[in-house]
C-alpha cells in the first residue's frame, strides 16, 4: 500500500504544490462563490500510521468552544504563519503543537491536491508516514481527542456518503464518513476523498 500511495500523491520535490490552485473544494458538490476571493494559506498533515495490521489515518476532534469548526474532526494543522519556512514546516509545527507528535516519527513523502474551504482557506495537505511508538500530548484547549481510522475503511466506496444541510439559507451537500461514533465531514472528508481518488485509479 505504501508504494501505491507514493505513486498516487504529488512528489515532495513538486515545489509548485503549495501555490497551486485548488483542484478540490467545499464547492465541489455545490455552487461556487459568485465572485473571486482571496484565500488564506493553511497546511495540514495527513498522518498515515504504519501499524502492523495496516495503515491508519490519525485524526483529531476539535474542542467545542473554539471559534472555527468547533467540535469537528480534522487533520492536525492550521494557518501558515510568517515564521514558517513553508507548508511542510507549518503542518509539522501545528501537529506538534496540537497533539505532541514529533517530526522524529514522521516521514513526509508528498502532497494531496490543494483544497479550498468555504471559510476562505487554501489548504495544502502534506502526506506523511508515521512510525508507531509515539506518545501523544494533546493541547486540551484546541483538541478534545485524537484517534485513528483504518485506511482500508476510508478507501472503501461503500463508506462514502453525501449528506446535506442548510447554511445561510442555502442547501449545501458534503462528503461524510461515519466510523463507529465519529462523524467525519466537510473539508476533512473532502481531502480524504481526494486521497481515495488519487490512489484508487492506479493499477
Amino acid at each position: 500500500m505504501r508504494d501505491i500511495i507514493l505513486a498516487g500523491i504529488k512528489s515532495i520535490e513538486d515545489s509548485s504544490a503549495a501555490g497551486a490552485k485548488a483542484r478540490f473544494s467545499d464547492h465541489d458538490l455545490n455552487l461556487p462563490p459568485e465572485t473571486p476571493r482571496s484565500l488564506r494559506q493553511a497546511a495540514v498533515l495527513v498522518p498515515l500510521v504504519d501499524r502492523p495490521e495496516g495503515l491508519s489515518v490519525l485524526l483529531t476532534q476539535r474542542t467545542d468552544h473554539l471559534h472555527d469548526h468547533a467540535g469537528q474532526i480534522s487533520f492536525p494543522g492550521g494557518r501558515v504563519e510568517p515564521r514558517d519556512k513553508g507548508v511542510i514546516h507549518a503542518a509539522l509545527r501545528e501537529t506538534e503543537e496540537e497533539i505532541g507528535l514529533s517530526d522524529d516519527f514522521i516521514d513526509v513523502v508528498g502532497y494531496l491536491d490543494n483544497y479550498e474551504t468555504v471559510t476562505g482557506y487554501l489548504i495544502t495537505p502534506v502526506v506523511g508516514f508515521v512510525k508507531p511508538g509515539f506518545t501523544l500530548k494533546i493541547d486540551e484547549f484546541e483538541v478534545a481527542d485524537a484517534f485513528e481510522v483504518p485506511l482500508e475503511f476510508l478507501l472503501d466506496p461503500g463508506n462514502h456518503q453525501i449528506h446535506m444541510r442548510m447554511r445561510h439559507g442555502s442547501r449545501r451537500r458534503y462528503y461524510v464518513f461515519e466510523y463507529e461514533s465519529r462523524y467525519i465531514w466537510g473539508a476533512t472528508a473532502g481531502m480524504l476523498m481526494n486521497l481515495y481518488r488519487r490512489i484508487s485509479t492506479l493499477p
